[in-house]
């Protein structure tokens, strides 16, 4: 079955002018034309779109779409989705134009994640032209970078995404995030058929309140990190992490939190596997420098007032 890579992902959103400021003025990403129902689209490529912003209530995350090669494998995929138990909803051919694909189909992971996969794919001959300046982000085969959730359900997710999905393990680790005297959590980081070192990635713990942990956008030099930082820094949005360099996918980067309060990770120069060949491996370490957390930096200053 496999699958080809992250096409895109669908966002809730209460406030859409501030995800708009978001997209544009910090991530650098480029408006394209509103959708025909009303959703707001955004390019870092040829594809029409990779952000769909849909406005309503709350701020969520709805889905992370992946892409399939043909539609035999679509119909395949969600009949193996279906007899796992997962709930199966075909998208309607209007809903598929809107994508910009030629069929799609609606589920979720066992934890309740939003997932969306679909098949044909669609281009647009109009040139990506970001308003701040970046001359381009890192896609192609790699796609449009990873998304990253949780589950507290972690075996059985991971079973989900690797036996009725078709990702595969890169890294499987345990974290140790809050000392060699806490609980360890199970980490997975799964590759598509492409060389990004992880197209999904799984924590293990309650789903946010928000839909997802982060997802991921790579630059095309450390030039453009920076200056993504800068920007991120110049209009206040807050830092989740600090630059720093991950140990298993090699990238350089830094957090900051959406509007929608999961994170959106900038990074550079992402270690490109071969999936064919791939032996998962097993890291003990997030990070070789950097990555100073802020969820960790708040805990640590709420046991320091407790302990006073």
């Amino acid at each position: 079955m496999g699958i080809k890579a992250l096409g895109y992902v669908v966002i809730e959103t209460a406030q859409p002018d501030r995800w708009d400021h978001f997209l544009t003025q910090v991530a650098g990403v480029m408006r394209a034309p509103d959708a025909a129902d009303g959703a707001a689209l955004y390019r870092v490529d040829q594809r029409p779109f990779r952000f769909r912003i849909e406005q309503g209530r709350r701020e969520y995350f709805l889905a992370a779409g992946y892409e399939v090669a043909d539609g035999a494998a679509l119909e395949a995929l969600a009949t193996a989705i279906g007899a796992a138990g997962r709930p199966v909803e075909q998208g309607s051919p209007a809903d598929a134009a809107l994508r910009g694909v030629a069929a799609f189909f609606r589920t979720s992971d066992p934890a309740g994640n939003g997932l969306e996969f679909y098949h044909g794919d669609s281009a647009t001959d109009l040139p990506f032209v970001s308003p701040v300046g970046v001359p381009s982000f890192v896609t192609g085969a790699m796609g449009m970078g990873h998304a990253v959730f949780s589950a507290p359900n972690f075996d059985e997710c991971v079973t989900f995404y690797r036996d009725v999905v078709g990702f595969h393990e890169t890294d499987m680790p345990r974290f140790e995030l809050f000392g060699p005297e806490g609980p360890s959590m199970g980490f997975a980081f799964m590759h598509a058929d492409n060389g990004r070192h992880h197209s999904i990635a799984l924590g293990e713990g309650p789903i946010p309140p928000s839909g997802a942990v982060h997802i991921m956008l790579e630059m095309p030099t450390l030039i453009e990190v920076g200056k993504a930082h800068d920007r991120m820094k110049q209009h206040g949005y807050p830092e989740s992490a600090t630059l720093g360099s991950h140990v298993n996918d090699e990238t350089t980067g830094f957090y900051v939190q959406t509007p929608g309060g999961f994170d959106l990770e900038i990074g550079f120069d992402s270690l490109v596997i071969d999936p064919v060949n791939w032996k998962t491996t097993r890291h003990t370490a997030i990070s070789v420098w950097g990555h100073d957390w802020a969820w960790m930096k708040a805990l640590n200053e709420q046991q320091q007032n407790a302990a006073e």
